[in-house]
């Protein structure tokens, strides 16, 4: 069991991402405090917050790779998390209708004592959006365990006017960048990359 990757994450859109890669691999979440230094640049964040998951459960899988990543939603230098309650998730909206955005995605990767850490960046345009569509879209509960309110794959589809950069990635992880990283690190070891 030891050449093994586990995916320190909750989300079921990652597991079934990683899936696209390769099928040896366990989830295990990560219970951490998303937090983070106010004075670090955006785009570290979320890398900030994946080395924080892939640390905790490096250590009860210390001899495994683990694989974490964590996606923000970006408009205006606001940072748009998960929204709490059907306000912030029509606020959020509001913000985003017939504007661009960013969503970044960091992921770590760690073995033993190797460390890698990157990030991609997609941007997204949404068409205008009237109160209706946003409370409709809020009815089906699909913005409340998303950053930014939303989900690429699920209805929100509907609302993208143009995207520039990782589909995948606005999903919450950037795979084709991810499997060239894990080619390289998992050379010589018996994990089975779906792509070599």
């Amino acid at each position: 069991m030891n050449e093994l990757i586990v995916l320190a994450s909750k989300s079921p859109r990652r597991k079934e991402l990683l899936a696209k890669i390769t099928n040896n691999f366990i989830v295990e979440e990560a219970n951490i405090v998303e937090d983070y230094d106010s004075k670090i640049k955006i785009v570290k964040i979320p890398e900030t917050i994946a080395l924080k998951k892939a640390k905790e459960v490096q250590k009860r899988y210390q001899d495994n790779i683990i694989l974490a990543a964590d996606t923000i939603v970006v408009y205006e230098n606001n940072i748009l998390g998960k929204p709490k309650d059907e306000k912030e998730a029509y606020d959020m909206l509001k913000m985003l209708s017939n504007h661009v955005h960013q969503v970044i995605t960091g992921v770590c990767i760690l073995y033993k004592n190797k460390q890698i850490l990157f990030h991609s960046v997609s941007k997204v345009s949404f068409y205008p959006l009237s109160d209706k569509e946003i409370y409709d879209y809020i009815k089906t509960k699909s913005p409340f365990d998303k950053a930014g309110g939303y989900g690429i794959q699920d209805n929100a589809a509907l609302f993208i006017k143009k995207l520039d950069g990782d589909y995948y990635n606005v999903m919450g992880l950037p795979i084709a960048k991810l499997n060239r990283y894990l080619k390289k690190l998992c050379n010589g070891l018996k994990i089975s990359i779906l792509y070599t």
